[in-house]
């Protein structure tokens, strides 16, 4: 995709993004109205629906890139979309201003804390997994990678004994009226048609961008943690504000979180394909971007634990110690970068 011309990279990337536009706020409603159908609880559907739908560019480009031994581009993809995923977040408690309360004390739930730490554990398993040396092997996986999947899932039993069938009162109350959904069927069909449309403007999205910072001579870990970790963020950023259109505060974050949580999942995904160990692999700048989205997801946790009614700029206290951070953060990676 480098052959082709500057112009043509930046129409099929912006065509790209719109899709996947679009293809996001159907994926949140139609969530939204699958939570309700199956009483899964808000939290639950945006950990595993719409977190790994959303996700779908990042499966399909973690895939290839491992099945060509490139293992090292699923890596600074992945890990670089943790931290431009948090930030998302920040938009949307902006885009909550008008309910007074930040979006964290809007939101807090403990499903919501557990998500948000099961992000932090996931991270710190991935930088354990880098510093120890020879880890034990079971089923040609080691040990860090094995305690990375064991963690997901008993999160997802932790979460769905947490979740109620019902949302809660106060997204009951705030929620939108029924106008006319469609029927369950029509609405797995429009899940599905969504997901697929995900999945293959999101790989056309990254593959352009990723061919467009070349032409430009970008820093590729610069690239990978703003650019192209910003086009991989646009499937949330689109759920993301739909679901605060429909008031539904826990869906928009676990969205986030869910998928946040996801991702170093497919680092034992590369693993699986690529056959090499890949946490040994991991550079400075990985481990960097790894810390940085630590820091970012712990800043909310505090901003959920502490519920703090205020706003400041228009967000919450939280999303701007999540900005200045990401600011300070890339500015450091941008200096160590060659």
């Amino acid at each position: 995709m480098s052959d082709l011309p500057l112009p043509f990279l930046c129409l099929l990337f912006a065509l790209a993004a719109a899709v996947v536009w679009r293809a996001g706020t159907v994926l949140s409603r139609t969530t939204d109205r699958l939570d309700e159908a199956f009483g899964w609880g808000e939290a639950i559907g945006g950990m595993v629906l719409l977190a790994i739908v959303t996700n779908l560019p990042e499966i399909a480009i973690t895939a290839s890139a491992s099945l060509q031994g490139r293992v090292e581009v699923a890596i600074g993809n992945l890990l670089g979309g943790v931290a431009i995923q948090t930030v998302v977040l920040v938009a949307l408690d902006f885009a909550a201003r008008r309910e007074g309360a930040p979006l964290s004390a809007l939101a807090g739930s403990p499903q919501l804390k557990l998500e948000a730490a099961l992000v932090v554990a996931m991270l710190g398993l991935v930088l354990l997994g880098h510093v120890w040396e020879s880890p034990p092997q079971v089923a040609g996986l080691s040990v860090p990678g094995l305690l990375i999947v064991a963690a997901w899932f008993a999160a997802l039993l932790g979460m769905r004994r947490l979740s109620r069938p019902q949302a809660t009162p106060a997204d009951a109350a705030n929620a939108t009226p029924p106008r006319a959904r469609p029927g369950l069927r029509r609405c797995l069909l429009h899940f599905a048609i969504a997901s697929l449309a995900t999945l293959v403007a999101g790989v056309a999205l990254e593959l352009s961008g990723d061919a467009i910072a070349e032409d430009l001579g970008m820093s590729g870990a610069v690239f990978a943690a703003t650019i192209l970790a910003a086009a991989t963020a646009i499937p949330e950023v689109a759920s993301g504000l739909e679901s605060i259109r429909l008031r539904r505060w826990q869906l928009a974050m676990s969205d986030i979180f869910g998928g946040n949580a996801f991702l170093p999942v497919l680092l034992v995904l590369a693993a699986l394909l690529s056959g090499q160990a890949v946490l040994p692999q991991l550079g400075g700048s990985d481990l960097y971007l790894g810390a940085l989205g630590l820091l970012l997801t712990l800043c909310y946790l505090a901003g959920m634990a502490r519920r703090d009614a205020r706003r400041r700029l228009g967000v919450g206290v939280d999303s701007l110690c999540v900005l200045a951070l990401y600011a300070l953060g890339i500015a450091g990676l941008a200096a160590m970068s060659p």
